[in-house]
């Protein structure tokens, strides 16, 4: 089948290819898209495909390229906007303004998505395709640390492995939303039917994100109440009951400054160590 331009410029093909790409892949994910879907839904054939992108590996690359690098752009400008004018006085707010803003304003540009980037965001940060996140980790890297580093510096109190859990969940719950089909009805759900500006919006979506970054870390009191809990939900109750006092105990003591951290706690500090190099790609891939 003959490449069709009938009514187009031949010069919209690449175009064409890459918005169909990034509707299959916003609708289906990166695994259960294909070739052949791409090509019916742009109207050309393959060799079109391989002529201007090579492989479905290089078209996709091509796609989160082309929303994805000049959002970061417009974030990191916002940033470094941010810290000259405060410095040390730098916020959690401010840094999620620097992630929220650019991508509202973004969403609301139909030459750049339009409506369908919020989604793109979504899907991008939670498609489970390793070929997806690889590629967000090696592109992306330096950003996301800029970022993580930010929101340390706004959040001192918190480790550096419990700020990448953190971020991990909050983040991850809202990239959820994004990507869903009903995020319009969703927000107008939420707003009672009444418009909302920009800064209502953000406002909404960085509240519950600010409470859970800035949350204090949890006591021997909370511990123990969590371990009595999940005692009380499993078949072994009394047996998980006292596993989970007595470490909870270890950690009230730990805070009082009578023990040293044990060794799970120091193995569970190493995984939150590769939670946040996680998190800092998290961070910036799938948020609005």
């Amino acid at each position: 089948m003959a490449v069709r331009t009938t009514g187009r410029h031949a010069g919209d093909t690449k175009s064409r290819i890459l918005d169909a790409a990034e509707t299959l892949f916003i609708d289906c994910g990166y695994e259960a898209m294909s070739l052949r879907q791409i090509t019916s839904r742009a109207e050309v054939n393959l060799a079109a495909v391989n002529y201007h992108f090579g492989s479905k590996e290089s078209l996709i690359h091509s796609m989160l390229s082309r929303r994805l690098d000049h959002l970061n752009q417009e974030r990191l400008k916002l940033l470094d906007r941010f810290d000259t004018l405060l410095g040390e006085r730098l916020t959690c707010e401010h840094v999620l303004g620097a992630m929220f803003i650019p991508a509202l304003r973004l969403s609301r540009d139909p030459r750049v998505g339009g409506k369908a980037f919020l989604r793109l965001l979504g899907r991008a940060y939670t498609d489970p395709s390793s070929f997806i996140r690889d590629f967000l980790n090696g592109h992306y890297a330096s950003v996301a640390v800029r970022f993580f580093d930010a929101f340390q510096r706004a959040l001192p109190h918190l480790p550096r492995e419990e700020l990448g859990w953190r971020l991990h969940f909050a983040i991850g719950a809202l990239s959820g939303v994004l990507a869903g089909t009903d995020t319009d009805s969703l927000l107008s759900e939420f707003s009672q039917g009444k418009s909302m500006n920009d800064l209502q919006l953000i406002a909404r979506l960085a509240s519950l994100m600010v409470a859970a970054l800035k949350a204090p870390l949890p006591d021997g009191t909370q511990l123990a109440a969590f371990a009595a809990v999940l005692g009380d939900a499993s078949e072994g109750g009394s047996e998980c009951a006292g596993i989970g006092g007595a470490e909870a105990a270890s950690a009230a003591r730990t805070e009082g400054g009578s023990e040293s951290p044990s060794p799970a706690v120091s193995e569970g500090e190493h995984r939150g160590g590769n939670m946040e190099a996680g998190s800092r790609q998290h961070a910036l891939h799938g948020a609005a």
